[in-house]
């Protein structure tokens, strides 16, 4: 296949060009300033100049504090970008696959009929809580709209080996405390529950749907659930530093932009393979982070 690759320039896009050239496919990968997917027009020429066979879409505002001060950035880039990208393979009947995030829900976990507590699935209602929750799911409107052939994933709590993320700061903040001759400690919320999910598995897997011709929404993370601070602990215990994880609440850690409490995601639809344990995931990620494996 000959795929493009927008926002190639990021984490998920390194991963999934990794991905891409293991598959077989001829890539083309593009980002800022070669290609701004909030100019229509620039979209459209680009698709018509180089048809591609099909399109993953890792392009977007990330920066969640960002964006309650900076909305009509974060909306051009995360709707108006999406749907123009989305808009210009629908053009030349191309499927586009976007990548969406848990940040689209309230935070409020769903219930089982026995009344615990259950992942949300695809068909459950969303509520965003943030301006780039808000923006992420105007960008799945506008994609799944463009075409039938169109597919949006939802994933959480990413992190890979070409960007900042969580299981790279905490290792950081455990060597520079211990730097200092005391016994290193981190404070980590308690009260946030997610999916964490690897960069290097996320990326074969949604290009596995492209493949298969998977359509629609999806939800696609790393399975099982962990708060913030059970995964800081297991980041520790697999890498084998010494840190304490002290808890906290979001509410003494508050941030600009208000996080889902609980976003673990699953998929309710039978043609969506599921994803190795998070567990695996961090496993993963240390071992290619160490050169143990090929990236």
């Amino acid at each position: 296949m000959r795929l493009l690759v927008t926002g190639a320039a990021g984490m998920l896009g390194h991963d999934v060009l990794r991905a891409g050239e293991h598959a077989g496919h001829e890539l083309i990968a593009i980002d800022l300033p070669d290609l701004d997917i909030t100019d229509a027009r620039a979209v459209d020429a680009f698709f018509a100049r180089e048809r591609p066979e099909g399109c993953v879409n890792c392009a977007a505002w990330t920066d969640v504090d960002g964006a309650e001060s900076k909305e009509d950035l974060a909306r051009a880039v995360n709707a108006t970008g999406a749907g123009n990208l989305a808009r210009a393979a629908a053009q030349i009947g191309v499927p586009l696959l976007h990548i969406s995030t848990d940040y689209v829900f309230d935070g409020t976990a769903p219930l089982d009929e026995g009344g615990r507590e259950r992942p949300y699935i695809e068909s459950d209602p969303t509520g965003p809580r943030s301006v780039y929750g808000s923006t992420k799911l105007e960008g799945e409107a506008q994609v799944l709209a463009a075409s039938t052939r169109h597919t949006v994933v939802r994933t959480a709590w990413l992190y890979g080996l070409d960007g900042k993320n969580f299981v790279d700061t905490m290792l950081r903040l455990a060597r520079e405390r211990e730097a200092t001759g005391s016994t290193p400690s981190v404070q980590v919320v308690d009260d946030q529950v997610g999916s964490p999910t690897w960069s290097g598995h996320l990326a074969p897997a949604i290009l596995g749907l492209l493949e298969r011709e998977v359509r629609g929404l999806v939800h696609l993370t790393g399975a099982g659930a962990v708060s913030w601070n059970g995964f800081a602990k297991e980041i520790f215990r697999q890498a084998d530093v010494e840190c304490r994880v002290e808890p906290a609440s979001s509410e003494q850690l508050a941030r600009p932009a208000p996080r889902p409490v609980y976003s673990v995601l699953e998929s309710e639809r039978d043609d969506v393979l599921p994803m190795p344990p998070w567990q695996d995931g961090l496993a993963g990620y240390l071992a290619a982070r160490d050169g143990m494996i090929q990236r």
